[in-house]
């Protein structure tokens, strides 16, 4: 290879490692709480309706009396709730279906006069781990590396369908309910944990039983949205084959919701953890305004399903250290993602926070600020 290969070659790689290296973190995982977010100017939200996602199994990873800790949060004035209706608690045995608790946490919704996305599922709900399919619907475990097709697993389908039809049926009367959200990142990977996926056919079945059940409320969608270059390649090497979840909701919702993680830990190396913090560069801001241009185009709302609200470390739980916070997730943080996404479009259809069972546990711990950073921003509004 001749030197001017060679120095082209070398210019290239640097061209693209660069990108990459800068959105590269290397900090001590627990950092010095400081007051920031209570002086950081916040957006005003406009025509964007603000809420939240309830998470039943977060609250009881993290020991929260589920009942209690969703009145607490149904208190704060916010229009929008989503709330998860998992396959599993529902239908805890064949035969058997116990709505007891999601009609009571229905209830309390109403009561507090909040609008409700229920998703729905099937397979996935959002809260880990995101599998609820119940084990007796689980002839046998799902082969990774697979794509979960209509036809190959009508073993799964049927069920699953049956199930979606019995929920909507049963809750398509609640006028506090404005859309239902199928699948969670639908037709992406279940996390690093599993390599099989949802195909589109299987999905597009879902939808279509839930609008036989319901034709007037709206279908939401969601998907990663991908802030660094490495996610990016990523997510494009693993759905290479029919898609991202958010390319298929373009194509099949009316809402299509954004999942928005800028900051996550990576590894941990000792004291220290390597974290990715992206979602600024041009790389970053052509691929978002690509999609809200196809969703315009398209005549899809779009929301953020899911905006980084909690941290994300290199463990599944989030970590609640009484002498600081976490680098992934501080609450001027929150505040900041918050900001930045409501100004990437002022025709926003909703913003829900994402870790509201992780406030409710750092407040029990002695450390409000969370709860109170999101109290700023429902203030900011009036």
């Amino acid at each position: 290879m001749s030197r001017g290969r060679i120095a082209a070659a070398t210019l290239g790689a640097a061209a693209l490692t660069l990108p990459v290296v800068s959105e590269l973190r290397v900090a001590r995982p627990v950092q010095p709480p400081t007051q920031d977010w209570q002086t950081l100017p916040i957006q005003p939200a406009g025509r964007t309706r603000l809420g939240l996602s309830f998470r039943l199994p977060q609250a009881d990873a993290l020991g929260l009396d589920a009942a209690a800790a969703l009145e607490r949060l149904l208190a704060y004035p916010f229009p929008l709730l989503r709330l998860g209706a998992y396959w599993n608690r529902l239908e805890p045995a064949r035969g058997r279906f116990v709505p007891d608790e999601l009609d009571r946490h229905l209830d309390a919704a109403e009561r507090a006069g909040k609008q409700v996305f229920l998703a729905v599922g099937a397979v996935k709900t959002f809260g880990y781990p995101e599998f609820f399919v119940p084990a007796h619907h689980l002839r046998r475990p799902i082969r990774e590396g697979v794509l979960v097709h209509a036809d190959d697993h009508a073993w799964l389908l049927e069920p699953a369908i049956e199930h979606l039809t019995r929920l909507v049926a049963r809750y398509r009367q609640r006028a506090c309910i404005v859309g239902w959200q199928v699948e969670h990142e639908s037709v992406d990977p279940l996390g690093l944990e599993h390599s099989w996926r949802l195909a589109a056919d299987f999905v597009q079945s879902e939808i279509a039983a839930v609008k036989r059940a319901d034709p007037d409320r709206p279908i939401l969608l969601n998907g990663f949205l991908p802030m660094s270059i490495p996610v990016a390649a990523q997510q494009w090497w693993r759905t290479r084959d029919q898609g991202d979840s958010l390319a298929f909701a373009l194509d099949h919702a009316d809402i299509v919701g954004l999942d928005v993680y800028p900051r996550h830990g990576l590894v941990s190396l000792g004291p220290l953890t390597v974290y990715l913090d992206g979602g600024q560069r041009p790389f970053e801001r052509r691929l978002r305004a690509r999609l809200l241009a196809r969703a315009r185009a398209r005549g899809r709302k779009v929301m953020v399903s899911e905006g980084q609200a909690e941290p994300w470390e290199t463990v599944v739980k989030p970590p609640d250290p009484r002498a600081g916070v976490m680098y992934s997730c501080s609450p001027e943080q929150m505040l900041h993602t918050y900001n930045t996404c409501l100004r990437w479009t002022p025709d926003l259809d909703a913003y829900l926070f994402w870790g509201a069972e992780y406030w409710l546990l750092r407040d029990q711990g002695g450390d409000p600020s969370y709860l109170r950073a999101f109290a700023r921003v429902l203030e900011a509004q009036t």
